[in-house]
């Protein structure tokens, strides 16, 4: 079974991602700009991280 995605949880519509986090970014993926639209949330289509807008409509208290 695949371990859920990471959830990040933001303050701004407007986020980046380059696969980075625990391993260094020049092991990541490219760097992609994502925006949260009215759902609340945006996945990056690298590493399918999860990025929640805090007080959005995807904002259910669990994400750190």
């Amino acid at each position: 079974m695949q371990p859920p995605p990471e959830v990040i949880l933001v303050t701004s519509n407007a986020v980046h991602c380059d696969g980075s986090g625990d391993i260094s970014p020049a092991l990541g993926h490219p760097r992609v700009f994502l925006r949260i639209d009215e759902k609340g949330f945006v996945e990056c289509g690298y590493c399918d991280r999860r990025f929640v807008l805090k007080g959005g409509p995807a904002d259910d208290g669990t994400a750190a």
